[in-house]
């Protein structure tokens, strides 16, 4: 006898309202994330009408779920192809929630259920633990320890490899046995790296493996492209032989690699702004197993937490770089004329963008006298380095244009400034070395310069004695005061030392500008021996230390004696 009711047709509204008796909650979803299906208790939980949820995608008609471990949860679903479960407290509905997903086909098809007390009840379905006190710790510990990811990335330093270094010191060992990040440039080439073991004694065999030779970053079949491509996690136990044998270069590398005794490993894509620009990637020893359901779909929320952050610091690095390209495009090298030694400096501030508005200029003149031109904008930014480059074109086309004297120079600099209404003021000081035959055959120079309210040249005689070329106060460039600007004259002998620089150099460690003056003059005179390019490294180091509070440029030049 054939029973009929077996193979009869369910029907669907029937179907729908048994779904909809069910204390579960129910939802399916598609390969983008649309909500195809979703039963009555499902938005009851998500506090939402069905007419809400249904065809609409999921992270837009439910925005609240975004940066939650639930969220987390269902990417990771999405990526595996068993099913998983997860428990935890779902904040923006204020509820613990019990929750088991299965991907068929291109659907998710996701049950969840209000936990009671907490969810203890429910602690038996989460893995490796069967206490329901213990299991509700391990929970309340995971929501501790992403308040701390976020806490620590979201503070940290805008130096690219500190933060990276800062999330290898907050997944390993808490999540792996070891671990390594890297961020991926256009060419798919990492740009940066970090990596930590748990094991100081294994460190020597997690670099001597990851650094061998040739390693194969380009195969576009390994679990690292995939997660690259697809933006899903990778999970990978036990690691087949096949995958790692051609990365085993030498008989170093594989003892390396047996002695790390690894056998799993998770790779998570590091994405923000809809770009995924690196990977994270956690591997565990045969001693500590493979990575459970809930540490995958915790590492998730590690990457996307992270992500951001580390986003920021690779995108101002870049911008660093650009800056500092643009900026010290701007500040040629310096000639070097016969029998004399030119060498110049130019440090950013440590706090700003690597540029400011500090700039220095050495030419030689159609006459054969060399111009030396130092400077300082207004300001410590993009702007000031803007104008810095605006009034250091201007400097250069004018004094290159006539053999003029400084002051002359200066003089229409500032009808420019203010015909062209630039708006810009500065301290600048303009100085040409030069020399007539009969000085030549002397071995003398000439130093003639003119300063708009810079700070006085140094000369360091051959005895150690020093000048400090102090004038009467002129006015800024820019400052647009009917005032004549003045030259003044000093003789250069053989082995003298000229020193130009901004203030940088002078009020670093906030000291006025007296005391810090006494102190470079100090400097100059112990270390003015040196060749001015040592000179100028070592006034950089005793000074600021390499981390200047300021903008700071220097020109040094040393005389050396002529020959008739």
């Amino acid at each position: 006898m054939v029973d009929t009711a077996a193979s009869a047709p369910v029907d669907p509204e029937l179907l729908g309202e048994a779904l909809d008796a069910v204390p579960e909650g129910i939802a399916v979803f598609d390969a983008d994330w649309t909500i195809v299906y979703v039963n009555r208790s499902a938005a009851g939980i998500l506090q939402r009408e069905r007419g809400q949820l249904l065809g609409r995608n999921i992270w837009i008609a439910l925005p609240e779920l975004g940066g939650t471990i639930l969220h987390s949860f269902l990417l990771h679903a999405r990526g595996v192809g068993s099913q998983v479960r997860w428990h935890g407290y779902y904040a923006p509905a204020a509820r613990w929630l019990t929750a088991t997903a299965v991907r068929r086909g291109e659907r998710l098809h996701v049950s969840f259920r209000e936990a009671s007390d907490h969810g203890r009840e429910d602690a038996a379905l989460l893995p490796g633990s069967d206490d329901p006190e213990e299991a509700a710790d391990a929970d309340r510990e995971r929501l501790r320890f992403l308040a701390e990811v976020s806490e620590a990335m979201i503070s940290s330093t805008l130096d690219i490899d500190e933060a990276l270094q800062k999330l290898m010191d907050l997944v390993v060992p808490r999540l792996a046995d070891w671990a390594i990040v890297a961020l991926l440039g256009e060419d798919r080439k990492a740009t940066g790296s970090a990596r930590a073991h748990r094991d100081p004694a294994r460190v020597a065999d997690m670099n001597a493996y990851l650094d061998r030779p040739d390693p194969g970053e380009g195969d576009q079949d390994s679990p690292l492209a995939a997660a690259f491509f697809t933006g899903e996690p990778i999970a990978v136990h036990p690691i087949p032989p096949e995958m790692i044998a051609d990365q085993l270069t030498s008989d170093e590398v594989r003892a390396a690699w047996q002695r790390l005794d690894t056998d799993s490993f998770v790779i998570v894509p590091l994405r923000a702004r809809g770009e995924t620009f690196g990977g994270l990637v956690l591997l565990n020893t045969r001693a500590r197993g493979p990575h459970s359901e809930m540490e995958i779909a915790t590492t998730v929320e590690v990457a996307r937490r992270a992500g951001l952050a580390l986003d920021n610091a690779r995108l101002y690095g870049q911008q660093i770089m650009v800056a500092e390209t643009l900026q010290r495009s701007l500040l040629t090298p310096p000639p070097q004329p016969d029998d004399l030694e030119i060498a110049v400096r130019y440090q950013p501030a440590a706090i700003n963008m690597h540029v400011g508005g500090d700039w220095y200029d050495a030419f030689q003149q159609p006459d054969g006298a060399t111009l030396l031109v130092i400077g300082d904008v207004i300001g410590h930014n993009v702007d000031a380095a803007a104008a810095m480059g605006q009034i250091r074109s201007i400097v250069r086309g004018i004094a290159f244009d006539r053999q003029e004297d400084p002051a002359a120079v200066l003089g229409r600099v500032d009808e420019v400034l203010s015909g062209l209404r630039i708006g810009t003021m500065a301290t600048a000081l303009i100085a040409r070395i030069e020399q007539t035959p009969e000085e030549q055959r002397q071995s003398i120079r000439r130093l003639r310069w003119s300063s708009a309210g810079h700070l006085p040249p140094l000369v360091r005689h051959a005895d150690g004695t020093i000048d400090v070329l102090t004038t009467r106060p002129e006015p800024l460039l820019g400052a647009d005061i009917a005032q004549r600007r003045t030259d003044h004259v000093t003789r250069l002998l053989p082995d003298d030392t000229l020193l130009f620089y901004t203030d940088g150099l002078v009020e670093q460690g906030r000291t006025t500008i007296d005391s810090g003056l006494e102190r470079l003059v100090d400097a100059f005179r112990e270390m003015g021996e040196a060749s001015p390019e040592t000179l100028c490294d070592e006034l950089l180091d005793r000074i600021v230390a390499r981390r200047s509070e300021d903008d700071v440029a220097i020109v040094a030049v040393r005389c050396h004696p002529q020959h008739a």
